[in-house]
This record gives structure tokens, C-alpha cells and sequence, in this order.
């Protein structure tokens, strides 16, 4: 699979989109353990919570799978 596919005259897709779904589903645990943190601080009224810590944990762990994929397509 190219990273570029070209469709007609149309503009170059980026595939990282792709490997980011599919690569989803080995980040199972720290989806979880995101949404647990946004269900658990959803009530807090005085904005002091927040879950930025297990959303970055969740995209460095798709980002990490994809990058093996991706690089391993770059020329």
C-alpha cells in the first residue's frame, strides 16, 4: 500500500488516518481507562479535573503502533 493514493485528479490521501483505525483496537486499555476518567470527573463542576493525562496516554499508544507501519512506508 502506498502512503499516497491518487484517485483521478483528485488530491493525494494521507493514510495515517487509515493505520490510526486500524491500529485502534491494540489500545483497548487505555481507551478505558480514558473514558472511566471522563465519566468519573464529568460531574465536577469546578473544572479542576480533567482527563488530559489518559487521552495522551490512549494517542501515544495508537501513535506508536502506527509509526512502525508508517515509516516502514516512507521512501
Amino acid at each position: 500500500m502506498d502512503m499516497l493514493v491518487l484517485k483521478g485528479d483528485a488530491e493525494p490521501v494521507d493514510q495515517k488516518k487509515y493505520l490510526e483505525d486500524s491500529c485502534k483496537p491494540r489500545c483497548v486499555r487505555p481507551l478505558i481507562e480514558y473514558q472511566a476518567c471522563v465519566k468519573r470527573v464529568g460531574g465536577d463542576e469546578t473544572r479542576e479535573k480533567h482527563c488530559t493525562g489518559q487521552y495522551f496516554d490512549y494517542w501515544q499508544c495508537i501513535d506508536q503502533a502506527v509509526a512502525t507501519k508508517l515509516f516502514a512506508k516512507l521512501k
